[in-house]
């Protein structure tokens, strides 16, 4: 979390001092002490710098103590509540954190249906359509979609060694996906960028692209792309070793968490099937003799003797 809060640019303070108090906006469902600590400790803080991904790490490093993870969380809403009003932000970095105290999956992964509603509202050419569609076919952080360009491509295969990890992560692009990067403008190398024509940072882009999300009807994360790649894959037959190569993970607990779901709906699929053989082979009493008979046999007519 403190690497992503570095930047010192429009700090929180100054902006309290020229536009008005927080503490209104938090009054009442967060103890003042507990308020001015977290404030306090971040004061500091650009505005900007607060995505998602850091209020939910936020919130997240403090699960031993479940009370000071919901009034960080609290103090964040409350804050950003003000910061809406006063229309120094576009986007409230706070909607969809999860609250302390419960046990979750972390960021929702996106469906189907996501991925329709987004292709619907941005059309081919746009950077956010290419954003989403490399994420959901590479797999892409949004700490790697932020640096990956022309250099990592070579034909239609794009070699990029990641950011969180420093794995290398090496997939094959397709033609509608090299389609969609031809038909995006842009003036360097970087294959997403600004409206400045400059690339984003990771944290700008965590915003901007939630404000396509939202504009979209989408209530989901970048990251949450991720998940839906890593779902697909497995659905479509990935097998452990090359979800790990694909998406760069190091331990095999993360892609078993894919493939063990993937294999557990195939097995109850099958499991059923064997249940409903052996349903059809429970005999029942016939209705002149008393003899058994099979209930896949039950309605057939029995030979006269």
């Amino acid at each position: 979390m403190q690497d992503a809060l570095k930047s010192r640019s429009s700090s929180i303070s100054p902006r309290f001092d020229t536009r008005g108090s927080v503490l209104h906006f938090v009054r009442g469902s967060v103890s003042h002490f507990a308020r001015q600590k977290v404030l306090e400790k971040n004061a500091r803080h650009a505005l900007t710098a607060f995505t998602q991904d850091v209020i939910q790490e936020g919130v997240d490093k403090r699960h031993e103590t479940p009370a000071a993870a919901g009034n960080f969380l609290k103090t964040m809403k409350g804050m950003f509540s003000w910061a809406k009003k006063m229309r120094l932000v576009k986007v409230d970095p706070t909607v969809g954190v999860e609250p302390p105290g419960y046990k979750t999956d972390g960021f929702p992964a996106w469906t189907v249906d996501d991925v329709k509603a987004f292709r619907g509202k941005h059309a081919i050419g746009t950077p956010e359509r290419l954003a989403m569609e490399l994420m959901l076919l590479a797999g892409l952080r949004r700490s790697d979609v932020v640096l990956v360009g022309r250099q990592h491509i070579n034909g239609c295969i794009l070699s990029i060694d990641t950011m969180k990890t420093g794995a290398r992560v090496t997939v094959e692009l397709s033609d509608e996906m090299l389609k969609v990067i031809e038909a995006t403008p842009r003036r360097g190398l970087h294959l997403v960028e600004n409206a400045h024509g400059k690339p984003f940072t990771k944290e700008s882009f965590g915003n901007w692209f939630r404000v396509k999300c939202t504009e979209a009807d989408v209530t989901k994360s970048a990251h949450g792309l991720r998940k839906l790649s890593a779902t697909l894959a497995a659905e479509g037959g990935a097998a452990t070793h090359q979800l790990l190569a694909q998406y760069g993970w190091s331990n095999i607990a993360t892609a078993e968490i894919y493939t063990k779901g993937v294999d557990r709906k195939r097995l109850g699929i099958e499991a059923s099937r064997i249940v409903a053989d052996q349903i059809g082979n429970i005999e029942i009493p016939h209705p002149n003799s008393g003899e058994g008979l099979s209930a896949k046999n039950a309605g057939k007519t029995m030979p006269k003797k």
